[in-house]
């Protein structure tokens, strides 16, 4: 009896070690770009502005690969050349990259898959805008004009200034300006990388019926700064139907 006793705790001690840890936590980006990143003259955006000044984006491909990689592809085919700053509100974002100049266009290539991560919406981050589907950001951006975490894991942050946040704050307001500030030139640091090998996570099944679709009241931000969305373009109306032929008597 004794000998039984004396096993036991072994016993319990041996099934506690041979439980499987949980997985380790996925750290969270820092704000600053890991070296490999900021080495790579490619991944420096710069824009040069019509207010006369110039602004240095550190791209974070270790973040949001695809959207970076769009980024350096329309900046080397001078997409973003000539384009404005279409909605600018103080102490939100600087909106831009829309050929439109109304918020509603986009480049001819398809539109990116989301990487929402968790690199949070700081004053200077870099992100881009969307439609109501996550799937919608094609190369309309914006830059934060301040902290405004409520946008963290809803749109793709792909970057952050690190040069000329005063020529930010100096673009013209308005939505749009009545003197819009245009990117002169865009332009990032080395040539264009290959593009980036991304594999997405398949959404886990969820069983039960499919949920309900939202009220044409619903909105996906806060109501009083919805925007970083690119507008879908205006449907033409339904023709009127033509009249009923007379009947004949």
């Amino acid at each position: 009896m004794l000998k039984k006793l004396i096993v036991l705790p072994f016993l319990g001690a041996a099934l506690i070690a041979a439980k499987p840890a949980p997985p380790a936590a996925k750290p969270i980006p820092s704000s600053i770009a890991p070296a490999a990143v900021a080495a790579d003259p490619a991944n420096r955006w710069t824009l040069e502005l019509s207010n006369g000044g110039k602004v240095v984006v550190q791209l974070r491909p270790d973040v949001a690969p695809g959207h970076v990689y769009r980024i350096q592809q329309l900046t080397t085919q001078g997409f973003y050349d000539g384009l404005i700053f279409h909605r600018v509100v103080p102490g939100y974002v600087a909106q831009g990259g829309d050929p439109q100049g109304n918020g509603r266009g986009g480049s001819k290539l398809p539109d990116l898959k989301a990487e929402f991560n968790d690199l949070p919406h700081l004053r200077g981050v870099t992100s881009m805008a969307r439609a109501d589907e996550p799937d919608s950001a094609n190369s309309q951006f914006f830059i934060m004009l301040a902290p405004t975490f409520k946008l963290d894991h809803k749109y793709s942050a792909f970057g952050r200034v690190i040069e000329g946040m005063a020529t930010v704050d100096a673009i013209s307001v308005g939505e749009p300006p009545t003197t819009p500030t245009k990117i002169v030139h865009a332009s990032i640091g080395g040539p264009l990388p290959a593009p980036p090998t991304i594999v997405f996570e398949a959404p886990p099944a969820v069983a039960g019926p499919a949920p309900a679709a939202p009220s044409p009241a619903t909105v996906t931000v806060d109501q009083a700064v919805q925007p970083l969305v690119a507008a879908p373009a205006p449907t033409a109306p339904a023709p009127a139907p033509a009249p009923e032929a007379p009947t004949p008597k």
